[in-house]
């Protein structure tokens, strides 16, 4: 009999969340799962050989990864072999159930949700922190339609009007996540130079700074700018995405983006790396009231109103 009750009994609020979570349920299924595992005094390879999975078949269970949750008869097998009790079987399984209820961003067209771009949207929806780092744009959390709109036609210098129209819709149902009633906690530091960058038209520079001052002052928004005149500041060459979730047993995840894919690590020497990191540019950065002070001097001195 598995030896973690406790561990399961805080899963059953999961239950009752008003919108599906399938990507936080899939991670918790397979978090759930492996820790039986272990109870049973398994391995990860004797486990797969025994239920004629394959290794990298059970690895994907666990790790809670790819579109779709993994089938009940498997979850049921997996169950059996590591005698798991009534209750906590009983629990995993309804789980199991909700993570396969679509999240609304799984509606979307495959091109505008490649299956890496899937995940993470679906692991923002299930974060409890989300901290960021930018060196080129706004972060996508934080951007205006006019300036997510500029971002996509200067990216897809060829795509349809349609379809900026629908990489717009996109992004602006995913800022909707800030205005939730148990929006994420977001910590957000941008380069000064995203700033200065003229993305559309100074216009619309000024709206988005405008929306930034706006943001930046909710009590679940932190936003700090890393000035030029910083000359050591250790800004990695890259965006930085850090994902931490509240009290699931759940690892952080980092979020590395790239030209047509991107990469996740969970692992936590890697992950700590990152956060180390971004704790050093907090500290380098602005203080997030003299972040304020420089957008709103930014605005009026390259971005003044008409």
């Amino acid at each position: 009999m598995s030896a973690a009750p406790h561990r399961i009994s805080r899963l059953e609020p999961y239950l009752d969340r008003a919108e599906p979570a399938p990507t936080l349920l899939k991670m918790l299924v397979g978090v759930q799962l492996a820790g039986f595992r272990e109870d049973a005094g398994l391995s990860q390879d004797q486990a797969a050989r025994e239920l004629g999975f394959s290794a990298a078949k059970l690895s994907r269970i666990e790790s809670g990864k790819g579109r779709r949750p993994p089938s009940e008869n498997d979850v049921r097998a997996l169950l059996t072999r590591y005698g798991t009790d009534a209750y906590e079987a009983s629990v995993l399984l309804k789980l199991l159930q909700r993570a396969g209820e679509p999240g609304w961003w799984q509606r979307y067209d495959k091109r505008l949700m490649p299956e890496w771009f899937d995940r993470l949207v679906g692991l923002q929806e299930a974060a409890a922190t989300i901290r960021t780092f930018e060196i080129q744009y706004v972060p996508g959390l934080l951007q205006t339609e006019a300036y997510t709109q500029a971002v996509v036609e200067r990216g897809l210098p060829n795509a349809t009007a349609a379809e900026v129209r629908r990489r717009v819709e996109l992004r602006k149902h995913r800022a909707a996540l800030l205005d939730r009633r148990d929006a994420p906690q977001l910590w957000a530091i941008i380069d000064e130079s995203v700033l200065l960058r003229v993305l559309g038209s100074r216009e619309v520079m000024r709206e988005q700074l405008d929306h930034l001052v706006t943001m930046a002052k909710r009590p679940h928004v932190t936003l700090q700018i890393v000035p030029l005149d910083v000359t050591n500041a250790s800004a990695p060459a890259i965006p930085i995405t850090y994902l931490r979730f509240g009290g699931a047993d759940l690892p952080d995840v980092v979020y590395l983006e790239h030209i047509g894919s991107a990469n996740f690590l969970e692992d936590r020497d890697e992950t700590e790396q990152y956060r180390v990191a971004l704790d050093r540019l907090a500290d380098e950065a602005l203080t997030p009231r003299a972040s304020l002070e420089r957008l709103r001097e930014t605005m009026a001195m390259r971005y003044p109103a008409p």
